[in-house]
């Protein structure tokens, strides 16, 4: 069992320490996610508040589904749906700490600057959109790396070693731009085969050689139910299972639908730190 790493990341001028790891739950403001979507005051209010009280340190909020074979909505709408989700949160949890959920640069910089959104949590990696690196640091806030890039089916070792090359160059174009704040997520699910998200997770300890708090999103994914033959609305039993795994390897926040579950999971793994022979 990895021991975590206490980092601390600044947010909205506040340290928030990640020695006890978190949760971050997922409220999707889109009519086509993969799983679970809110629309609507009453709907977007109650998840919200859902949410905080089962035990969520920051709300994800996104407008734009990536689920695989999904079309993006543009811009503009985006924005839109957004700043009207945005706006129920901030009224209903106005002290909340938010993440937004885009890989587009012009949304993050709204979300920050008109309703104090305090994390951007791009799923691209900067790739979507040049000029989010940038955005980013020129915002100040914390910034969610997502790992996005196919790597050929080679041997685990290799699908290891290209995987470590390819996420710690971005951390270093992060830095170097003076984003001191970073959180790497491996990105489960995206532009991996079904093997190679389980190969990362074996391996999940070795993403701590980048120094950096790690986030870990696979939440109902299809790297759960395709291995299980089911579907997202029976994959909660998987993801708890792999979120306790990904706590033993020493994860700091995970990102999820389901927040009660996720906050036990926590509970039960820091319960075994504390009792080591």
């Amino acid at each position: 069992m990895s021991k975590i790493v206490p980092y601390s990341i600044n947010v909205g001028g506040e340290l928030l320490s990640l020695e006890v790891p978190i949760v971050m739950g997922i409220l999707n403001a889109t009519p086509d996610s993969f799983y679970q979507h809110h629309e609507g005051t009453e709907a977007i209010a109650l998840r919200t508040r859902q949410m905080l009280e089962e035990g969520a340190t920051i709300l994800d909020i996104g407008a734009c589904s990536t689920r695989p074979g999904s079309s993006p909505i543009d811009e503009k709408e985006e924005m839109q749906r957004l700043r009207q989700s945005l706006h129920i949160v901030r009224q209903e949890a106005p002290n909340a700490i938010l993440s937004i959920d885009t890989f587009r640069a012009n949304v993050a910089k709204m979300c920050v600057e008109e309703y104090g959104v305090q994390m951007v949590n791009d799923i691209s990696g900067g790739e979507f959109d040049k000029k989010m690196f940038t955005t980013v640091a020129g915002l100040g806030v914390p910034y969610v790396l997502t790992h996005n890039a196919t790597i050929d089916d080679t041997d685990n070792a290799q699908f290891m070693a290209i995987f470590l090359r390819s996420i710690g160059s971005k951390v270093e174009e992060l830095h170097e731009l003076g984003i001191c704040d970073v959180i790497v997520d491996p990105g489960f699910g995206f532009s991996k085969t079904l093997n190679q998200n389980y190969v990362l997770m074996q391996n999940l300890e070795v993403l701590h050689e980048l120094d950096l708090p790690l986030l870990v999103g696979l939440s109902r994914k299809s790297m759960i139910y395709k291995l299980l033959d089911t579907n997202p609305e029976e994959a909660l039993n998987g993801s708890t299972a792999l979120h306790t795994i990904a706590l033993t390897k020493g994860a700091h926040i995970l990102r999820v639908h389901d927040v009660k579950e996720a906050t036990q999971c926590i509970k039960i793994v820091n319960k075994l730190n504390e009792c080591p022979i």
